[in-house]
């Protein structure tokens, strides 16, 4: 095949792109431990353009078609409870889904530039949707783009540098690196609502020189509008902060007129989302991907036949932060938005690798929430361990709650479905990192035992020694009914001060007592040691009640 056709033959006929962004949401109340951010956007429909998704299964039964069945019977049952609930006819009832979608239908478009000189490309919105989740202060921003007829290297381009929250540096011109040069959002007119600002290098260096964090640029705050960016002055109930890296997780889906013309470098920059650079040349060395094809591909649907055919042409690719399908363009299931490879990616794999990295976001947020609890703590404030605790048992119930309803290790039986999830999971780290967390919050909570049961034994040891020196007063004034002081008929002053001297003096002795248990202790423990002898004692007894340094 000669460079003409091979450059024909790589051409992209149907391109999606889906970034999913999470990102931690600040508690709105402190010490309430269930957090339903979303009722902010529901309170206040009219200041921001989101608006509640309630979704098909939710609707009239007339309107559910072959692709909801299809999207729901791929998961297992308890999968099932957490993405569509439990049927109820109240959609906020008790037993519904605890995921809450909200979206925003104001943008119709986005226009992309790469370079100064580069041509703009223009890619539609199918939708922009947040994702909360309840009792897990997580939010994750889900755009998807697409456009038709795209060169290889310009899709390269865009999953490479769309999704990036801020500018990893600038060059020379003051380009932001691996980022866009210019992000527009536009209405259904073409009308520019908001464009991005990675350019502008002082803004961002400025906001980390006085914050400690990088600034989100310009075009992503809109998107995200009235949520906030926490560090910044900008009033709003609705408060993020960052909590993974700075690209945001991706999904493609790439349809070729013959997707076999890729070649290993090709399927290599678009697995692992590298930068386009020329097919003859790989983008690692080849140690580094010797074992790629194992590690990054599910093949079930690329290998050659037994009878010397091809399969179906489509490949899934994915490295965790990415999950790429390629395939054939012109066959028809590929392309189909209802059962085909296309509805399987929007829905079904799209919901597979929200799960996974849900999973990680709360994940890293309990460790940081348990990192921020440590830094709060002042042992030698009273107050400040009170609510050490108080955080620490709030955040061992919360990770509870979300083994039971979020953590999944099969969420399939279906070979595909199973095998995408799994890769997702190896990828992300995902069991390593939740061992992590929950050996974490267990040594913290056994911490908070055993410094409970110090306590505890600390005050029977002082109640001890109390009931000692008062048991010495109370055999030797109750022996036989003895009272020291006949005064029983005596006028009522004289017994009143009778009674409150001897309150004043009991009560004296009592405080002195417990101040001085500790001692008292040591000095029970010399009289009680069979192995001391009288002289022994006598100085442990007297070394007990010596001044002690500070």
């Amino acid at each position: 095949m000669n460079d003409t056709a091979t450059h024909s033959a790589k051409h992209v006929r149907r391109f999606r792109q889906i970034l999913l962004w999470p990102l931690q949401l600040i508690p709105l109340r402190e010490g309430t431990q269930v957090q339903r951010h979303w009722e902010v956007l529901q309170a206040t429909t009219a200041d921001h353009p989101w608006r509640e998704v309630i979704d098909e299964f939710g609707g009239a039964p007339g309107h559910y078609q072959e692709r909801h069945y299809n999207e729901l019977v791929t998961f297992l049952p308890y999968v099932q409870r957490f993405l569509y609930g439990e049927g109820n006819a109240d959609p906020y009832a008790p037993g519904n889904s605890p995921m809450r979608v909200f979206r925003r239908n104001d943008i119709a478009a986005v226009r992309v530039s790469v370079g100064a000189d580069a041509k703009p490309l223009e890619l539609l919105i199918a939708h922009i949707d947040l994702y909360f989740f309840l009792d897990i202060d997580i939010v994750l921003l889900n755009v998807e783009v697409y456009a038709d007829d795209l060169s290889l290297d310009t899709v390269q381009d865009v999953l490479h540098r769309f999704g990036r929250a801020y500018p990893a540096g600038w060059d020379a011109t003051g380009q932001g690196i691996h980022s866009m040069y210019r992000v527009e959002w536009l209405d259904a007119n073409g009308i520019v609502l908001a464009v991005s600002d990675s350019g502008e290098r002082q803004k961002f260096l400025t906001f980390v020189g006085q914050h400690r964090v990088p600034r989100i640029a310009a075009h992503w705050a809109f998107l995200l509008a009235p949520l906030v960016q926490d560090q910044t002055g900008t009033p709003g109930l609705l408060r993020y902060r960052q909590i993974e890296y700075y690209r945001m997780p991706l999904m493609a889906y790439i349809g070729l007129d013959d997707p076999r013309a890729l070649n290993r470098n090709d399927f290599v920059r678009l697995g692992m989302v590298t930068a386009k650079g020329d097919s003859e040349v790989a983008p690692f060395p080849a140690n580094y991907v010797a074992d790629f094809e194992q590690r990054y591909c599910y093949d079930r649907y690329w290998a050659v036949g037994a009878d010397g055919s091809d399969g179906s042409n489509t490949r899934y690719l994915c490295c965790g932060h990415a999950l790429t399908v390629v395939g054939d363009a012109n066959w028809p299931y590929f392309t189909n938005t209802d059962t085909g490879v296309l509805a399987q990616f929007r829905h079904q794999h799209f919901l597979i690798f929200l799960i996974a990295h849900f999973q990680k976001a709360a994940l890293l947020m309990m460790s940081d929430q348990l990192v921020h609890a440590l830094e709060r703590l002042e042992v030698g404030n009273p107050d400040s361990v009170k609510r050490f605790k108080r955080t620490i048992r709030q955040r061992f119930e919360i990770f509870l709650r979300f083994t039971h309803r979020y953590w999944f290790h099969d969420i399939s039986e279906q070979a595909t479905a199973k095998a995408l999830f799994k890769l997702c999971a190896e990828h992300l780290g995902l069991d390593p990192l939740y061992a992590e967390v929950k050996e974490h919050i267990h040594d913290m909570d056994e911490y908070l035992d055993s410094d409970s049961l110090r306590r505890q034994a600390n005050t029977v040891v002082r109640l001890t020694v109390v009931t000692i020196v008062g048991l010495i007063g109370t055999i030797s004034t109750g022996f036989l009914g003895m009272n020291l002081i006949a005064d029983a008929d005596a006028p009522l002053g004289e017994r009143f001060w009778f009674f409150t001297i001897v309150l004043i003096a009991t009560a004296w002795l009592t405080l002195y007592t417990i101040t001085k248990s500790k001692r008292l202790s040591d000095v029970l423990d010399a009289l009680s040691d069979d192995r001391m002898t009288p002289r022994e004692k006598f100085d442990a007894i007297v070394k007990a009640w010596r001044p002690r340094d500070r």
